[in-house]
């Protein structure tokens, strides 16, 4: 299934979670926000919230310094 991944186009296993794609960018998600068409999904749901094919998936993370 296709997604849009930090504004690029990514094919995707349909099913996947939210976790499961944080896993595959970042090692560590202590400073890691996601946001699924817009709206913020809280790390505690990560697990259970799943994409569908041509949903936007935003992964940013803060980087320490100035």
């Amino acid at each position: 299934m296709r997604i849009t991944l930090n504004g690029e186009t990514e094919d995707v296993e349909a099913g996947v979670s939210i976790a499961e794609i944080v896993a595959g960018l970042v090692e560590d998600v202590s400073a890691t926000a996601v946001a699924l068409n817009g709206e913020v999904v809280p790390r505690s749901t990560w697990a259970l919230a799943h994409p569908a094919e041509g949903d936007d998936v935003e992964v940013v993370t803060a980087a320490p310094g100035g």
